[in-house]
């Protein structure tokens, strides 16, 4: 189980003494008239609380000399006749004993108790220049303190942003995460393996799309991770292509990049296949050197090694099979080192192999050592999750063999650091083309 104490604790410890953090959840969206979006809290704020109502915030204070540290959690008070509509409320009172703070209050009271909480603090760590309701909040709270300054009161002479601090607390997942991350991918591979059955010529995008949410909803996920994307033929080739409304035809490659969220976790999976259940030839050549450009970068996840080292492995492949396939002329672009010294892979291959992956599908934390562009690349460490995402994609262009045309590939999956070979999360749908293959005869 969670113990969201244990990271309040970790983060009160990283602050300076005496003084307040704030953090709220996120505001609920109307989506149009009074119809609202499914709600999700805000992710730094679940880490720390593990509560999932709207309209709350969390405030940490510091210990200082015989002062102990404290969390308080504003929430909505108990109202039987809004319950009545919108579902059960914890309330102060519950919330408190559930979720394992010092106190909890009605945020209605926040405007009353935020100015007696900032008044003597030495800073507040809070969201900077992020969220203009919350400036607007931060102005009334100190020019509350302010106002009571001849009786030497004083207002937080500091302020920090606490987004980098949380986020670099999640950049490592604890073992639970882990297992919930597991869960997640299991779910989602489920979801793949469905969507591959179901494929037929003549299905709508959207028919498949339909059967990864039927099986990430049945098998207890909240919600997609990010919008589904369920691409076939030339639509494969458009990165982050979410129309879904093409029907396939014969000979098409279908590309799925599709992940659930469970519990605040996210999922994130690709797979490429045809429609029809057999690759073509040019199709094979191209999906074999992509996943072979996937196996060197898993080679490349060890502990020490840098972040980006998975990429300059995938992409030392993909170059190589480009030239070798004819997508870049030798005569022009040389060798590897020459293709990868100009990038001219980018012609087919224009984004990054991974990414960070935890309560958001882009997680938070930095990729280097500081954000710089100059500086090194982030040493990897185990319980840290990346995806893991090459591909290849063409479009018809002059000079690029008409065989590949309107081809685009993706390989994804999740893996967690770890000493010795990554943990792979989401293993429970098949890559191998044979496999494939063999999946897809068993037509739903």
């Amino acid at each position: 189980m969670t113990n969201h104490a244990e990271r309040r604790a970790s983060l009160l410890a990283r602050m300076e003494p005496g003084s307040v953090a704030f953090l709220a959840t996120a505001p609920e969206a109307v989506r149009n008239g009074d119809s609202e979006y499914p709600y999700r809290h805000d992710s730094n704020f679940y880490y720390l609380s593990g509560f999932t109502e709207p309209e709350s915030a969390l405030v940490l204070v510091a210990a200082a000399g015989d002062q102990p540290a404290r969390a308080i959690l504003f929430c909505r008070e108990k109202n039987p006749e809004r319950e009545i509509w919108d579902g059960l409320r914890h309330g102060p009172e519950a919330a408190q004993a559930q979720f394992g703070v010092d106190a909890a209050w009605p945020i209605g009271m926040l405007d009353e108790k935020m100015p007696e909480l900032l008044a003597g603090a030495p800073m507040l760590y809070c969201r900077l220049a992020r969220d203009e309701r919350l400036d607007g909040q931060l102005r009334r709270w100190f020019d509350a303190v302010r106002a009571r300054g001849r009786t030497g009161i004083v207002a937080p002479p500091a302020l920090r942003d606490l987004v980098p601090l949380v986020d670099e607390m999640r950049v490592v997942k604890d073992t639970g995460e882990q297992e919930l991350m597991l869960r997640a991918g299991r779910i989602s591979a489920a979801a793949h393996r469905r969507a591959m059955r179901a494929a037929h010529v003549g299905v709508f995008e959207y028919e498949l799309e339909a059967e990864l949410l039927y099986e990430f909803r049945r098998s207890g996920a909240q919600f997609p991770a990010y919008t589904p994307i369920v691409a076939s033929g030339a639509n494969s080739c458009i990165l982050h292509y979410n129309v879904n409304d093409r029907q396939t035809r014969d000979g098409d490659l279908v590309l799925i990049d599709a992940g659930c969220e469970l519990d605040g976790y996210a999922s994130d999976i690709t797979r490429t296949f045809p429609v029809n259940g057999r690759f073509t030839a040019p199709q094979q050549a191209l999906y074999e050197i992509v996943l072979a450009a996937q196996a060197a970068a898993f080679d490349a996840i060890r502990p020490g090694n840098t972040f980006h080292a998975a990429h300059d492995a995938a992409v030392r492949v993909l170059a190589q099979g480009m030239l070798d396939t004819g997508l870049l002329d030798a005569g022009k672009a040389g060798g590897v080192d020459d293709v990868i010294a100009a990038k001219a892979y980018t012609a087919f291959y224009m984004h990054g192999t991974s990414h960070w992956l935890g309560m958001d599908v882009h997680d938070t934390g930095a990729y280097r050592v500081s954000e710089h562009p100059d500086k090194p690349s982030r040493p990897l460490a185990e319980g840290m999750v990346l995806t893991v995402e090459p591909g290849i994609y063409v479009r018809p262009a002059p000079g690029v063999p008409e065989q590949y045309w309107n081809i685009g590939i993706r390989i994804e999956d999740d893996v967690v650091v770890a000493d010795g070979v990554p943990r792979l999360l989401t293993d429970e749908v098949p890559t191998a083309v044979a496999d494939i293959e063999r999946l897809m005869k068993e037509r739903t």
